[in-house]
């Protein structure tokens, strides 16, 4: 935010707690003033803050999170001393993650949600300091079983992960170490059995049963897309906005090459097949019929749709079979390839989703586990940046030196030839990610370099250009509601892409 958003924002949310003290210290804390953890006013106004939220003293359960998630030190105090209402002594991990969601709501920025669940990690570590070896494998789990509940509970997610799959992913993540078997295996049976959900505001379930959210409209239409999901993972939601822009549509045929993290798609599943595409904000759908503004998705087009967030596109060079195909490698590592009409149009295609994904994308998170010693990339949101276009190039131009840095070091020590097959493996996993990234970053930065306007308007074949619809009149950068379309939304922060020390060729 700006200064002064922020300072608006703050004093609305004091407003609302009826106490001029609170709303001077919560503004005070949002705009970065002296606010340290040793004031003891500081720390008495966060208790009082704190006890009103645990008992929804003039506050709404969807209130909770947003003044537990804000980045400055009055938010982080008010977080501790809302957590001391809860004793996990002796609970389970997703027993006290349950206990903790029937409190309040989970919703808001992402950035926001992730703070929430880093200070319950760090409470349930407090509450049992032996049970898990460190707050960092605390949070992993917790990530992981967020990540596992949508897997396993989400809209058209496809095959679901098994429990072997669910151990795997998380091999070498407690402190370099591997969890209990036994304890993956009880976590995963209990997601499982059982969803995660968190408590809503009572009018917020009347307004879903009023809306019609779980049955059909008027009997034959399917539910508005603006209903899909019910947000089981505050990380994999992406924005579906009905109002968004929409850059590009034209004919498109589909082939998978690889599934998420890279994993070689099944032969059976490899088949071409011609959909009608629309590149509306920041969603590729492919529909079956030509597009309609005024006509509703239904769930098999939502099914068939591929989020474009940290995505990157270009010409695929290796696959000879058909002409004029173009290869887009999506946020989780899929791979897909698109044949188009022409040579001009896939071009023009390339085009869309690359400025599409340099412009909307918003940073990454740093890796959420510190001390790992397994190789493992930061989580992508799925959610449209924050950033001005200005601040956005500057975001793209820091990560593009960070990697390339970090690439430059990486090459600088390469594996003794003595190690075993994992190490190398791991070394050359991250030779490939830092490789593509840089490359990403660099089309990223090229592309907004040549002007926001430029990115943002302009005429159908205009190499870079985006242009609006007319059934969509304006880019909303606001947070939309969510939907969710299949798995490509984000990424686990425990991957496997596909092993680069042997080129595969397309087939």
């Amino acid at each position: 935010y700006s200064h002064t958003k922020c300072k608006t924002h703050c004093t609305n949310s004091a407003a609302a707690m009826g106490s001029n003290e609170l709303q001077e210290k919560d503004v005070a804390g949002a705009l970065g003033h002296d606010l340290s953890n040793g004031s003891s006013s500081n720390l008495e106004a966060a208790r009082r803050l704190a006890k009103r939220l645990y008992h929804l003293d003039r506050f709404k359960r969807s209130d909770v999170a947003k003044h537990l998630g804000k980045n400055n030190e009055f938010s982080k105090l008010v977080a501790e001393e809302y957590l001391k209402f809860f004793d996990f002594t002796g609970m389970t991990l997703d027993y006290s993650l349950r206990s903790f969601f029937k409190a309040f709501s989970l919703i808001g920025e992402t950035q926001e949600r992730e703070r929430v669940l880093i200070h319950f990690s760090s409470r349930y570590y407090q509450c049992n300091p032996n049970t898990i070896s460190s707050q960092d494998g605390v949070h992993c789990l917790t990530c992981a079983m967020m990540l596992l509940n949508t897997d396993l509970h989400g809209h058209n997610i496809g095959k679901k992960m098994t429990c072997q799959e669910f151990i795997a992913n998380l091999q070498g993540m407690n402190d370099g170490k591997d969890f209990p078997k036994g304890l993956l295996k009880a976590l995963y049976n209990s997601i499982k059995n059982e969803k995660l959900e968190w408590a809503v505001d009572e009018e917020e379930k009347k307004k879903s049963h009023s809306d019609g959210t779980d049955e059909k409209d008027n009997g034959s239409q399917t539910k508005a897309v603006s209903r899909i999901g019910n947000s089981n993972n505050p990380f994999l939601d992406i924005p579906h906005d009905p109002n968004a822009a929409v850059y590009k549509t034209g004919f498109l045929a589909r082939k998978i090459h690889a599934d998420m993290d890279g994993k070689k798609t099944p032969r059976g599943k490899r088949g071409w097949k011609t959909f009608y595409a629309v590149l509306k904000g920041t969603v590729l759908y492919l529909q079956k019929d030509e597009y309609k503004p005024e006509k509703a998705l239904s769930e098999e087009d939502l099914k068939n749709a591929v989020s474009v967030h940290h995505a990157l596109a270009s010409k695929a060079t290796d696959y000879e079979k058909k002409p004029n195909v173009l290869k887009l490698k999506t946020a989780d590592w899929r791979v897909l390839l698109f044949q188009a009409q022409t040579q001009e149009e896939m071009q023009t295609w390339i085009n869309k989703i690359n400025c599409v994904a340099a412009v909307f994308s918003a940073p990454p998170f740093p890796a959420a586990i510190g001390s790992q010693k397994k190789f493992s990339r930061p989580l992508l949101p799925a959610t449209t940046t924050k950033l001005s276009q200005d601040e956005q190039l500057k975001s793209h131009e820091a990560k593009l030196k960070q990697i390339s840095t970090e690439l430059a070091e990486h090459r600088s020590y390469p594996p003794d030839k003595k190690l075993k097959g994992k190490e190398v493996d791991d070394y050359k996993l991250k030779d490939h990610y830092l490789e593509f990234e840089k490359n990403r970053y660099e089309i990223y930065v090229g592309l907004l370099k040549e002007g926001v306007k430029e990115l943002l308007s302009g005429g159908e074949n205009d190499a870079p250009g985006l242009k609006k619809s007319h059934s969509s009149p304006s880019l909303n950068q606001e947070s939309p509601v969510s939907a969710k379309v299949k798995r490509n939304v984000s990424e686990r922060k425990d991957y496997r892409p596909e092993t680069p020390s042997i080129k595969q060729k397309v087939t």
